[in-house]
């Protein structure tokens, strides 16, 4: 079976693109155009079956939430809950980063039961094994993690992070570049080790042809992930991030021509004035493919509060071409995310896409502004409750006031400036 890109480059309009257009309120002629030259991405495994969304320019700003068990804490009824959270709260994706318990029965139960497409990165796995086998992650047999690659194509993954831009080449621009954190990215940091201690090249760079083959097979959207991403704000920028993203617009090009859907990952931590220029950078060097961005964090001393500082980085990115944000929850940095932080990192996404989108004119966002602007002059709370990205939050700080049952805040009590003014007479001139 074709993969959407390869659907989109003979010119026929997929049952996908035309759920897609519908959502996004977009031509599907347009849609199908921008698949086939590859700035839009529908991340849909043949074998996973959900209502597809699409990840590119043009569209709404889509949002990930990464999710799974760790060694130190490994619950799937856990993970699922924190799931039902981020798809209600908007998320789009999921990515399940699991590296504790059974891994294959925690992605098989996800793809299952998830709703939105699901993400992976199989090199986790394979080092998880290694490690339960009380062995180093420098004993990984490429034939193993190739395995692992094709088993979740089958299984239904829908996109995978590959870190195959980290190679001999790009690592040593780092090494001769110092850096404050050095790689930060678990999946860069593995095949650092293994390329070092086996002195050898990145089997995910030098056999890229196989990934071709196993994602054209199951239309795995490929997911090019930025292993030598700054982890601090002071490596932004640096000899080792750019000459990685150089390796990557090579791979994105080899995707497209086999019919294979890419999209590109970025930073990261990033000074808040590099992330204009970070973005049109990786559009041009990439040939304008999707960007998938975590953050970028504008400023490395808000433990407890990155959602935040994510949510500030994610707007100006998503403004200037990121298309996919992947949410930043309170927990960064310090542990396991439960599941308040992840209804907490989706909201905080949810509001730096939808800012950008408005900014970008992305067609029927701006009507929700209006519509809750318009009930707030009317002093119509539910439809305030109704337009707002959280209507829970909105509903229950309202009622916790003691003018829950009148027709203003306790804020303003009846000094309430919407009120007085409508109250008021006009003023002729």
């Amino acid at each position: 079976m074709p993969t959407q890109l390869q659907y989109a480059i003979s010119g026929e309009i997929t049952p996908e693109m035309k759920a897609v257009a519908n959502h996004e309120k977009v031509d599907e002629q347009w849609l199908c155009q921008e698949i086939a030259q590859g700035r839009i991405v529908i991340p849909k495994n043949t074998n996973h079956h959900f209502e597809p969304r699409a990840i590119g320019a043009g569209l709404t700003t889509k949002i990930n939430a990464n999710l799974g068990t760790s060694e130190k804490h490994c619950n799937l009824k856990e993970e699922l809950e924190k799931m039902y959270i981020a798809v209600k709260h908007g998320a789009d994706a999921i990515m399940d980063l699991s590296t504790g318990g059974d891994l294959k029965k925690i992605l098989q139960t996800i793809l299952k039961t998830s709703p939105v497409m699901v993400g992976t990165v199989p090199i986790y796995s394979v080092a998880t094994r290694l490690l339960t086998d009380e062995k180093n992650v420098a004993q990984l047999d490429p034939e193993e993690l190739f395995r692992e690659i094709e088993f979740q194509a089958e299984a239904g993954v829908d996109f995978m992070t590959l870190h195959c831009g980290v190679t001999r080449s790009t690592v040593s621009f780092m090494q001769k570049d110092e850096r404050v954190c050095g790689i930060v990215s678990r999946g860069g940091a593995i095949i650092k080790r293994w390329m070092a201690e086996n002195n050898a090249e990145n089997p995910l760079y030098e056999q890229y042809g196989r990934i071709l083959d196993i994602c054209e097979k199951y239309d795995v959207t490929i997911s090019l992930g930025d292993g030598l991403r700054p982890g601090a704000g002071a490596d932004a920028t640096d000899r080792g991030q750019i000459a990685e993203l150089l390796v990557l617009g090579e791979l994105v090009d080899r995707a497209r021509k086999r019919g294979v859907q890419v999209m590109v990952e970025g930073p990261g931590h990033m000074p808040f004035d590099q992330i204009e220029t970070n973005m049109r950078l990786m559009k041009r060097v990439c040939h304008e493919a999707p960007f998938y961005v975590l953050g970028p964090l504008t400023t490395d001393i808000a433990p407890g509060y990155d959602h935040i500082t994510g949510a500030i980085g994610g707007t100006v990115a998503a403004i200037h071409g990121a298309d996919f944000l992947c949410y930043v929850t309170p927990a960064e940095h310090l542990c396991l995310p439960n599941a308040g932080d992840v209804r907490n990192g989706v909201i905080a996404s949810k509001i730096a896409a939808h800012s950008a989108d408005l900014v970008n004119k992305i067609p029927g966002v701006a009507e929700k502004d209006f519509s809750m602007s318009k009930a707030r002059r009317d002093l119509d709370w539910e439809t305030m409750y109704n337009q707002a990205l959280d209507p829970e939050m909105a509903r229950k700080r309202k009622k916790e006031s003691e003018s829950h049952d009148e027709d203003h805040c306790s804020m303003c009590g009846n000094l309430c400036a919407v009120k007085n003014d409508k109250e008021t007479a006009t003023i002729n001139y």
